[in-house]
């Protein structure tokens, strides 16, 4: 009788997964199938769609792999903007890299192929807010995700073949998905002025080669630039996310001193106070 009231601790914890997944999983499903329906208008049938869903697994690449197999292009451009879109994931990998350090490389190799923005700030959250999240439960995120979203695919590949679409909403699609982007990143002032920076910089090499590399130049020079800003004016502004940009990065020496020094002289300022005071006291007393 007793036994009919026990609960499986390892059922309870992937249902408990699935809960913290679900939200996500739910907001896939519909996009999953407009990325399907768009593959599918690309030339890719529903068996192409889901492993395509599978083996990439990233709504950009795949929304930006439509585009590019619409305009035709070569097989070369295709790979290079695939793989400097996707190459955030290093980085974004290796914030999660002090929580894996104890697991297996077959454990990390398997994560790190089903790691995508979306179930990495699901994980990234619940490593830090909560001390009995593990690399299984983070990988159960990735799974579900993924099932959920090569479900969406496959649905969207199915439809597609029955569903006739203008092959201009595919990049419309597309550039509408990049805007989005850029939009919901814009909290700062540098990230404001790096995103106007790169548009001007697309517009200037792909006018000089002719091809989506220069996109590729342009994103790989702005990031750069965005780079050198960011350390020039977190080194120089008390503020930096709400600073003049150009006013520090050209005229630093406007500040003065640099964060680092203007503490150190408050602190001073400070110690010279209290010295000052006690002095004062001392000459009450006598």
């Amino acid at each position: 009788m007793a036994k009919a009231h026990q609960i499986n601790p390892e059922r309870a914890r992937w249902l408990e997964v699935l809960g913290v997944s679900m939200p996500l999983c739910l907001s896939y499903l519909p996009i999953g199938i407009a990325c399907g329906i768009l593959l599918n208008a690309a030339g890719m049938n529903f068996v192409l769609t889901f492993l395509v869903s599978i083996m990439v697994f990233s709504g950009g690449a795949q929304f930006t792999l439509a585009s590019l197999l619409v305009s035709d292009a070569p097989i070369t451009s295709i790979f290079m903007t695939l793989f400097f879109l996707e190459l955030r994931y290093a980085l974004l990998g290796s914030s999660l890299s002090r929580y894996m350090r104890s697991e297996s490389q077959k454990l990390v190799l398997i994560f790190s192929a089903s790691m995508n923005d979306e179930n990495y700030a699901i994980n990234y959250l619940k490593f830090v807010t909560d001390k009995n999240w593990s690399a299984k439960d983070a990988l159960l995120v990735e799974y579900y995700s993924l099932a959920s979203w090569a479900t969406g695919n496959l649905l969207g590949g199915l439809i597609g073949s029955a569903v006739q679409i203008d092959l201009v909403i595919v990049d419309f699609a597309l550039t509408a998905l990049f805007i989005y982007m850029i939009v919901m990143q814009v909290h700062q002032r540098l990230t404001l002025f790096i995103g106007i920076l790169s548009a001007g910089l697309s517009i200037y090499f792909l006018t000089l080669v002719k091809s989506t590399l220069g996109i590729i130049l342009a994103t790989v020079l702005a990031s750069f630039v965005g780079f050198i800003i960011e350390n020039r004016v977190r080194h120089y502004s008390k503020d930096p996310d709400h600073t003049w940009i150009l006013g520090k990065l050209f005229r630093p020496s406007a500040t003065h001193n640099t964060v680092e020094d203007r503490q150190h002289i408050k602190k001073q300022e400070e110690a010279k106070a209290k010295v000052t005071k006690t002095d004062a006291q001392l000459d009450l007393k006598g």
